[in-house]
């Protein structure tokens, strides 16, 4: 059970919080998780929902490399929301489901693509200790990406993992039925 209420009505806030909701109204077309959550904070929940839109829907970045990222991250930090949306969105995307499993069993780099092997090499070695990208493994990503691109990839991975670190605060599971981490 969640440890925070979810704000689903806009009438649940202070009239003074109440453009927030509707900001997020208006960009997702609903109010949902996470940001029915995040709502408790209201002007970080309207700033995080711009900040993720613009990550998953602005950037110039390929949406195969940018799932796969997400999912490597959301696996990393057992971010069992974020799983199981992106893990699905990334198959959606041309995600090799391989890659996808890979990931979600943490038997990487077996099974991955060297384009997948950089994607996941990058996102682990920054979520990882001593949390620092190799020269390697940085030069390989920024080879893939492109200067603009990894620094638009890296600032989407800092997001995602705040999103991950308040869902796993709050105990916010995975809707019924999708897939679950094996923790």
């Amino acid at each position: 059970m969640a440890r925070v209420p979810e704000i689903t009505n806009r009438e649940q806030l202070p009239e003074s919080d109440r453009p927030n909701f509707d900001a997020i109204m208006e960009s997702r077309g609903r109010v949902a998780p996470p940001y029915s959550y995040f709502l408790n904070a209201p002007d970080i929940a309207s700033r995080m929902e711009q900040t993720l839109y613009f990550s998953r829907f602005m950037t110039g970045i390929d949406k195969k490399v940018k799932e796969l990222a997400i999912c490597t991250l959301a696996r990393e930090l057992n971010a069992e929301f974020e799983w199981a949306a992106h893990s699905r969105e990334a198959v959606e995307a041309g995600v090799r489901p391989e890659a996808v499993q890979a990931v979600r069993n943490k038997t990487t780099p077996d099974g991955l693509t060297p384009d997948e092997a950089t994607v996941v090499a990058y996102v682990q070695q920054l979520l990882r200790p001593p949390y620092r990208i190799s020269d390697a493994a940085y030069d390989a990503m920024k080879k893939l990406l492109g200067p603009e691109h990894i620094a638009q990839m890296t600032c989407i991975l800092g997001a995602y993992s705040m999103l991950a670190v308040a869902m796993n605060a709050f105990a916010i599971e995975a809707p019924e039925g999708a897939d679950k981490l094996p923790l």
